[in-house]
C-alpha cells in the first residue's frame, strides 16, 4: 500500500501540460487565451525540472533554483503582458491578436 510513485509520471504530467500550452497558444485568437498558453508551458517545464530534483541526487538544488527562477519569470511576464493586453483593449476595444496589425514595425 505504500508504494512511491516513479518519476515517469511526473514526466508525463509536465509534457500532457507543456502539450496542452502549446495547443492552446495555437488555437486561441485572443490575448488572454495565448498567455493561459504560456503559463501552462512554464509550468509543464517547472514540473518536470522539481521532478528531476526529486529524483537525482545530483541535481537537488538547481532543479529547485531553476523552477523558482521560471516561477518569477511567469510572474514578470504576466504582470507585463496583462499590462500591454490592457493598454491594447483600451485603444482598440478588443484582445484580438489578429487586429493588432498596426503594431508591426
Amino acid at each position: 500500500m505504500n508504494e512511491e510513485v516513479g518519476l515517469q509520471p511526473y514526466l508525463m504530467l509536465g509534457a500532457l501540460l507543456f502539450v496542452c500550452g502549446v495547443v492552446c497558444m495555437a488555437t486561441k485568437r485572443n490575448a488572454i487565451g495565448v498567455l493561459i498558453g504560456v503559463e501552462l508551458v512554464l509550468n509543464g517545464a517547472n514540473i518536470n525540472l522539481v521532478a528531476f530534483a526529486r529524483f537525482n541526487p545530483v541535481f537537488e538544488i538547481e532543479g529547485m533554483v531553476f523552477s523558482l527562477m521560471v516561477i518569477v519569470l511567469a510572474a514578470g511576464e504576466a504582470a507585463v503582458a496583462l499590462a500591454i493586453v490592457l493598454n491594447f483593449y483600451n485603444n482598440h476595444m478588443t484582445v484580438d491578436v489578429d487586429t493588432a496589425e498596426e503594431l508591426k514595425g
